[in-house]
């Protein structure tokens, strides 16, 4: 199971590997929660979440500095991972038909760094979070949904989406009355939240107003993300070297074999990218994406 899992991960675009991420860790956090409780070990999974999620305190923040990363992947509601889960599925979508998938990871990040930043900014600005700066947290990936939202409303303003209720309207009016929304709520439940929200909508909006200036700032991010992919590509290389292979009886293939072989991929190749240019990414079959994921990874 976890290798049909794990094989479905690979298959999926970027947008859904992050939904995933998501899921897979608070699916992770959830069952260490109930286990523990069943032990009488108390819900570790609570305890976990503390030493992954945003504080608002400077104190704690220095202690804790990977939380304004990890914060957002975590999600303590089943009712707020399937809506953020469900926003970054469809706006996802959107957004990799304007931009690629580069872009996609950097905004993202780039939009959750924002939010976690203008979240901890705030409760230490305002006077008003004084007496909650101290016990106050941040998770979830909201503030990174938004950025995808208004990065893609910036790049295509007269897009138009469907929505339940509402029927149609442009991209651009959904993202103006989202932020919106979050100003009027500022000093609600929810206020650091809705700081957050506003942190990511100015980095979506920023990234993609430095994109129509040539400057890619998301680079910022992918930089990193590179080298540390290089790093495993290395590893798995020199276990590839160690690997020692054993032939059939049949012995080696000859080399017209090989060729024949290769010239086979090619085409088949080939003609999957052709499925893609005409029907999309999602017209592909599994084994078609299977196909193509293998030719890519060598």
């Amino acid at each position: 199971m976890f290798n049909d899992i794990l094989q479905k991960f690979r298959l999926q675009n970027i947008v859904g590997k992050f939904i995933y991420a998501n899921v897979a860790v608070y699916i992770i956090v959830v069952l260490i929660g109930v286990f523990s409780v069943l032990f009488n070990a108390g819900n570790i999974g609570n305890v976990l979440i503390k030493y992954f999620e945003l504080p608002s305190s400077l104190t704690m923040l220095l202690h804790r500095p990977w939380t304004l990363f990890t914060y957002m992947f975590m999600h303590e509601q089943f009712t707020h991972i399937l809506w953020n889960m469900f926003a970054l599925y469809f706006f996802g979508k959107i957004f990799i038909d304007f931009y690629s998938i580069r872009h996609f990871v950097g905004t993202y990040i780039i939009g959750g760094l924002f939010g976690g930043l203008a979240f901890v900014l705030s409760y230490n600005l305002f006077p008003y979070f004084a007496p909650y700066v101290d016990n106050s947290y941040l998770i979830g990936a909201s503030a990174s949904v938004l950025a995808i939202v208004v990065a893609a409303a910036v790049r295509n303003p007269a897009y138009r989406i469907n929505l339940l209720l509402v029927g149609s309207i442009k991209l651009s009016t959904f993202a103006i009355i989202t932020v919106a929304i979050s100003v009027f709520m500022l000093s609600g439940n929810n206020a650091g939240g809705n700081f957050a929200h506003l942190g990511g909508a100015a980095a979506g909006w920023l990234v993609a107003y430095m994109l129509n200036k040539g400057v890619d700032i998301t680079s910022v991010v992918n930089k990193p993300v590179d080298w540390i992919s290089a790093l495993f590509k290395k590893e798995n290389y020199r276990r590839k070297k160690k690997t020692r292979f054993k032939y059939s009886a049949g012995g080696r293939k000859t080399d017209y074999e090989y060729n024949a072989r290769k010239k086979e991929n090619e085409a088949e190749v080939d003609r999957i990218l052709e499925k893609i240019k005409k029907g999309g990414y999602s017209s592909l079959s599994d084994d078609e994406k299977r196909r193509l994921f293998d030719a890519s990874s060598k």
